[in-house]
């Protein structure tokens, strides 16, 4: 018993390490579930930590499962947590952005969302 107890906050300090070694989504624009009016010129995600440029991915599929973003995924300059990817003008629908992202510690998380363009 006097193992488990000190074992126990080891585990759990452990735990939180690994957890703390993902990058996570951090913030999105257009944000996640958001209606807006007018078409985003890119898709842009923040994550939690920095990023691996040529092993992550975004994309944007529209209603029908079609892709339409410009393929062009870029890391900022400025902040290597923050990666986009250009858009057309899009029409009046709901698009899906889907991610994939390898952190430079080469923890991989993944995940989807939606956003609305209105008219």
């Amino acid at each position: 018993m006097k193992r488990f107890v000190v074992s126990l906050p080891l585990l759990c300090v452990a735990s939180l390490a690994t957890l703390q070694a993902h990058a996570f989504l951090k913030t999105a624009k257009p944000a996640v579930g958001s209606t807006i009016q007018a078409s985003p010129a890119e898709v842009q995600i923040s994550f939690t930590e920095k990023i691996e440029p040529a092993l992550s991915m975004i994309q944007v599929f529209d209603a029908l499962g079609k892709e339409v973003d410009k393929r062009d995924v870029h890391v900022s300059h400025s902040d290597q947590s923050v990666m986009a990817i250009s858009l057309p003008p899009l029409q009046a629908g709901t698009y899906k952005v889907v991610w994939r992202i390898v952190s430079v510690d080469t923890h991989v998380t993944k995940g989807s969302f939606t956003f609305r363009v209105v008219r």
